[in-house]
């Protein structure tokens, strides 16, 4: 299990190199990569991480979220945060070849933190 902390309220964090690092320590060539994050106000994905894009991520994510009364008895303020994280989704399986997470040229493994900041657990299994 991997820790990270987030450090804003609403963020999105380029983890392809701890992922890749896991990877390398476990000197496995060719499987696929399981990543899931354990939480139900973040998510998982894959991204192009240019300079501004993810800041275009959160903005559209704000534009599509709804302005209603939510239900949610923990705290309703926080309800978008949950539907995002299941609508992006909280795990990504990625296949590894020749020991190398195999992604396209420009995309990324980001962790989608939508009600930061806090410490967040991802698993990474390889099967």
């Amino acid at each position: 299990m991997l820790s990270i902390a987030t450090n804003s309220s609403r963020e999105i964090l380029d983890i392809i190199d701890t992922i890749q690092s896991t990877i390398d320590a476990s000197k496995i060539k060719a499987t696929v990569c399981h990543i899931s994050v354990l939480h139900t106000t973040a998510a998982i994905t894959t991204a192009d991480l240019d300079p501004g894009t993810d800041q275009d991520y959160l903005n559209f994510f704000d534009q599509l979220t709804p302005t209603i009364q939510w239900k949610h008895p923990h705290d309703p303020s926080h309800t978008p945060d949950h539907i995002w994280s299941t609508i992006i989704g909280t795990q990504r399986t990625i296949p590894i070849k020749n020991g190398k997470l195999l992604l396209g040229t420009w995309q990324r493994i980001v962790l989608i933190e939508l009600d930061g900041p806090r410490e967040r657990t991802i698993v990474v299994t390889t099967d």
